[in-house]
């Protein structure tokens, strides 16, 4: 940051700047790159084929029959494609063009974020993001420290506390200084070195200011390294398309090779292959026989080569991109406390919402509010409800004993890392995970306090209920004021910090009186086996009981300490602090020396809400036929009562539970579970595992018997209602999701959750879903839909998710089909004219077909049809399982639209020969040629499809209407148009007049219109004489059953039986 001496010589460094890249794409390689990826595509590279085969060979067809689909294709892709990656540019260019000061030459100046080198010094201001990775010079806060939040990188929202370097010169002008450190490392958790070490990404809290140095610069911050890009998701619907194309092909090669042989065997007759009137040129008859053949095979799979429909693949990513609209623009998804709605960061997966058999939810946050609530403590064994009213100190009796009360709120007020707000901040509301939570109308003496959890702010605002206020930490002195509104004083001396293998968190204090006393708070777990066991009798019942009512418990202990004990917890500590090696290890041993020999006071609850509709939604969910998995971090009893309140576990569930507490030395009771029958008709289970069991399973100690664990713990699984996973790792959720995504059959996987431990399972299931709630937003950053409340997943499944399949089903057969009976009857055209690769079309015909014909119809079908409207969708989630397992995308449904496409295609061309048995069909005696045979095939053609979709609306608005209609007179205006101009461009006008002369013939109109109505006919048949299928005939059934659970549970016995037989054959 300061110019350099002319006595030396200056070598620049190889750091590199600042600039965040995120983006795939630059002006320069866009075309190449791009290209490239779409050329991938099979079908994009078989037309290439074509195109280059059509080019070369003297084919049948113009280049520009397959040449303009493919371009046309091809274009849309990239503007879809490019337009996303301008999305990214523009939420890179924000962040480095971000303004930020620097100090140069004892001057601030105003700098971007990409012209940050490395060595620059930065200042940094409250409530702002490190630009890069800095280490912490000097701090506006006396003690030299700033407190700091890391909720986009890592999740933790709680303010962690980073020291400056010590002994550094005051005036930053005059600091020479050379920085040593390793070489950029992803690793986010290795702390060893991260004392001043402030990360790019993370956000100043409760700081003024501060001045750092610039270490580590853009890509090589670790929030750039740690940068998981998102893997390409496919859905199972294009694994189908894949498959179809696969036998279109197969169809598409033996036509050709039908079609060679038989001209070979037709011209091997005595005159055929040289007739008098159509001599052979030298050049013919000196050309390889066998040569001959190949450029014949290759022009016949270029005259049915329409049978791939290459408009398919842009149709379907139209319909994706423009279907993802409806989503963000439902407005039952707008939710008004935070001014949003729904957000679609993916829009290639809207089928697969439609196809969900797999749930696996986050609970704190996803399930419940994280909005906790102090509910009522039990001190020494008495119990103190806590009632809204502020005047009377709720229950709190004298004869109690006044002074284990008046301890117990000391360590509440004590015992915890919550910071109040500087008076003169704007908003005095709770903030948590770095977001403020809601205004709430307070006093004016009360301040709003600031923490890691919304646990610790319940609790401090328990104790102000009950008359003891924390008035804030001031350089290391905590004052609260008590109810005789007296300030008392504590010296801060040490926090030990709460960690989740530990799970508690201590501070000691001392008194002014001088006495040091040691206060703990953490799980029953955790405190009871370090307090006098008389003691734990007393309180360990209202413990259980407030779990089991689904309250969050800790426990609350103490412990006096003498000078000399102090003494050797203080060196203690303070070496364990500057260990260079093991300093967790040494820190760990530590606290659990200090922690030891307490008295427990009494314990709190507090509720975390459940979120609204919580119930609704997952009985919606598991009435549609898909199984919920909770997956946790929280403790048993809490989640457990959480998934009561839900209604995923039910009162008559019966519970099996595989946790710690329920293994016999460390051996995997696996086998028990099994073994037991599960053919009893209508029991549901309840299956909860905890993570330590979990990772036994995962990595058992021999390593033989893992893949026979892994499958026995997913049988039984699937075998169970509801699963509870608890006390899990954000890694280990992710392992559960690929578990059971690997398992057999594929089942679709859905992740929902809300924090940025969940980013790991949202980007491994099929389909992650973010729900924009209070822990950051790098679950909805990393999602691919993201949902203000969990609620809107009901419907963003049941119905977009039931209709958006369905649609794409149907766009898919529809497809297919369509070009198959525009193929058909080119193919049998051939056994008419010699095999001699004679286009029964008009090349302008085939180009439009795909094109601007039959396109738009189904591209609107595609997007607005509503086969059931949403209301009943939702109101019947049964009617979510018709459409499961891709049930219209079978072979079956396949085959009856292939067939439906033969029999047309058949009934086209034998139709209209049979009129041309005798073709002097005009008035005066004129015959019909080849084109004008080609050209009624082709309107009927036209108009039998287009009327097919129609019959197939259920749901009509303008749009459809419009382009139906519209598409249908277009055909016509433009045949009209091409055939009624003489065009200068043309070699040969096939078609001059033909149209009009075509529809001067009585005939020809009787034959077309005969032809479409017999061709409908077998589809109006199946209309008139299907049973009623309407959700109208479905509701007495669902109702006599009583409601989707019973008859979840009447289908039961069969898979619980082959299931039961399995597992005895593994044991």
């Amino acid at each position: 940051h300061r110019p350099c001496p002319d006595t030396e010589a200056f070598i620049p460094s190889k750091f590199c700047d600042n600039r965040i890249v995120s983006s795939k794409y630059t002006v320069w390689n866009f075309l190449p790159k791009n290209l490239f990826e779409q050329f991938r595509r099979i079908a994009n590279f078989y037309f290439l084929i074509i195109f280059l085969v059509q080019v070369i060979v003297d084919t049948p067809t113009s280049p520009v029959t397959s040449g303009l689909p493919l371009f046309f294709v091809i274009t849309v892709t990239a503007i879809k494609q490019g337009y996303e990656d301008w999305l990214r540019h523009k939420a890179d260019n924000e962040v480095n063009k971000y303004p930020v000061t620097v100090l140069e030459d004892g001057r601030s100046v105003k700098k971007e974020s990409e012209k940050i080198k490395v060595g620059d010094v930065v200042e940094v201001v409250e409530d702002e993001t490190f630009p890069c990775d800095l280490i912490l010079l000097q701090s506006s806060r006396e003690d030299g420290t700033c407190f700091v939040t890391t909720a986009s990188l890592d999740g933790e929202s709680n303010h962690k506390t980073h020291y400056t370097v010590p002994d550094t010169e005051k005036d930053l002008q005059a600091l020479p200084a050379t920085i040593e450190c390793e070489q950029p490392q992803p690793d986010l958790y290795n702390r060893n070195p991260f004392q001043n070490l402030l990360l790019k990404g993370a956000t100043l809290k409760n700081t003024k200011k501060i001045y750092g140095v610039a270490v580590y610069t853009g890509m090589e911050t670790k929030m750039a390294l740690n940068y998981q890009g998102k893997s390409q998701k496919r859905s199972a619907v294009e694994k189908s398309i894949n498959a179809f194309l696969l036998v279109y092909l197969c169809i598409l090669i033996s036509k050709a090779v039908v079609c060679t042989t038989l001209k070979y065997v037709w011209q091997s007759k005595e005159g055929q292959d040289e007739p008098w009137y159509n001599q052979k040129t030298q050049k013919e008859k000196d050309t390889n026989m066998y040569l001959k053949m190949f450029t014949d095979f290759l022009s016949f799979m270029v005259l049915f080569n329409f049978i791939i429909p290459v408009s398919m693949y842009v149709t379907v990513e139209m319909q994706k991109f423009l279907g993802s609209f409806f989503i963000t623009w439902d407005k039952d998804f707008f939710d008004p406390e935070i001014q949003e709605g729904a957000l679609v960061n993916t829009s290639d997966l809207n089928e697969e919402l439609g196809q969900v058999e797999y749930v696996f939810t986050d609970k704190t946050g996803t399930l419940t509010q994280n909005n906790m609530e102090f509910i009522e403590c039990c001190i020494d064994g008495f119990q103190y409800k806590h009632r809204d009213t502020r005047s009377e100190l709720d229950g709190f009796t004298v004869t109690d004993g006044p002074e284990k009360e008046e301890l117990f709120l000391r360590a509440l007020c004590l015992c915890h890392t919550v910071q109040v707000k500087e008076a003169g901040s704007e908003v005095l509301a709770d903030q948590v995970d770095g977001i403020d939570g809601l205004l709430l109308p307070q006093p004016e003496e009360e301040r709003g306090f600031i923490a890691s959890s919304p646990d610790e702010i319940a609790l401090v605002r328990g104790a102000m209920e009950y008359g003891f206020t924390f008035l804030g930490l001031e350089s290391k002195s905590m004052k609260i004021k008590n109810r005789e509104n007296n300030i008392e004083e504590y010296k801060l001396l040490h926090v030990l910090n709460f960690d989740p293998v530990r799970r508690r968190m201590s501070v000691i204090v001392q008194t002014k009186s001088g006495e040091t006393l040691l206060f703990c708070k953490g799980a029953d777990s955790s405190i009871f086996p370090r307090v006098r066991p008389e003691e734990v009798d007393r309180i360990r019942m209202h413990v259980e009981r407030n779990a089991t009512e689904g309250y969050r418990t800790l426990c609350v202990a103490y412990k006096q300490l003498s000078a000399e004990e102090y003494a050797v917890a203080d060196t203690g500590l303070r070496e364990a602090r500057l260990a260079l090696q093991d300093r967790e290890q040494k820190l760990m041993a530590m606290y659990n020396q200090v922690e030891t020999g307490m008295s427990l006071i009494g314990a709190t609850a507090v509720e975390d809400r459940l979120q609204e509709e919580a119930a609704e939604t997952m009985e919606a969910l598991q009435g549609a036929g898909m199984k919920v998995w909770v997956l946790t971090g929280d403790k048993m009893e809490t989640a457990k009562s959480t998934c009561y309140a839900c209604r995923l576990f039910q009162r008559g569930t019966e519970l099996l539970e595989l946790t710690v507490r329920t293994l016999e030395d460390g051996r995997l009771k696996l086998s028990f579970l099994s073994c037991r029958s599960w053919s009893t008709a209508n029991q549901d289970y309840g299956f909860i595992i905890d993570g330590a069991t979990l990772s036994l399973v995962m990595n058992p100690p021999r390593e033989a018997d893992a893949s026979q664990y892994r499958s026995l713990f997913l049988q039984i699984c699937q075998n169970c209602t509801a699963v509870l996973c608890c006390r899990m790792a954000p890694l280990q959720k992710a392992q559960i999701v690929k578990m059971v995504k690997n398992s057999k059959g594929s089942p679709i996987t859905l992740s929902i959750g809300d924090g940025a431990n969940d980013v790991s399972m949202i980007l491994e299931a099929h389909v992650g879903i973010g729900i924009k709630g209070k822990e950051g937003r790098q679950a909805v950053r990393n999602s691919d839909y993201a949902i203000p409340k969990l609620k809107h997943l009901k419907k963003l499944l049941l119905a977009h998710g039931h209709l958006y399949y369905v649609r794409i089903a149907h766009l898919v057969q529809y497809f297919f089909y369509k070009n198959l009976c525009f193929i058909l009857p080119q193919f049998l055209y051939q056994f008419f004219c010699g095999y001699s690769q004679q286009p029964l079309y008009d090349a302008a015909y085939l180009t439009m077909y795909n094109i601007c014909f039959t396109s738009m119809p189904i591209l609107a079908y595609s997007l607005l049809e509503q086969h059931i409207s949403m209301e009943i969708l939702l109101d019947n989630a049964a009617l979510y399982r018709e459409i499961a397992n891709n049930a219209m995308l079978r072979w079956r449904p396949f085959l009856y639209w292939t067939v439906l496409g033969i029999f047309q295609g058949l009934l086209f061309f034998f139709g209209v020969r049979f009129l041309f048995s005798n073709p002097a069909l005009q008035d005066n005696g004129q015959v019909f040629g080849n084109w004008s045979y080609g050209t009624i095939v082709f309107t009927v053609l036209v108009f039998t499809v287009t009327l097919k979709l129609a019959l197939d609306t259920r749901h009509w608005t303008w749009i459809n209407h419009f382009v139906i209609w519209g598409s249908l007179a277009f055909y016509v205006f433009f045949s009209f148009f091409w055939g009624g101009i003489i065009w200068p461009f043309l070699k040969q006008q096939r078609l001059y007049f033909v149209f009009a002369n075509m529809l001067s013939s009585v005939s020809a109109w009787l034959v077309i219109i005969i032809l479409i109505l017999l061709s409908l006919l077998p589809e109006i048949l199946l209309v008139v004489l299907r049973k009623p299928r309407g959700p109208h005939s479905r509701q007495p059934s669902q109702s006599n059953v009583g409601g989707s659970q019973s008859s979840q549970s009447s289908a039961r016995p069969l898979l619980m039986r082959t299931f039961s037989d399995e597992s005895n054959s593994v044991i």
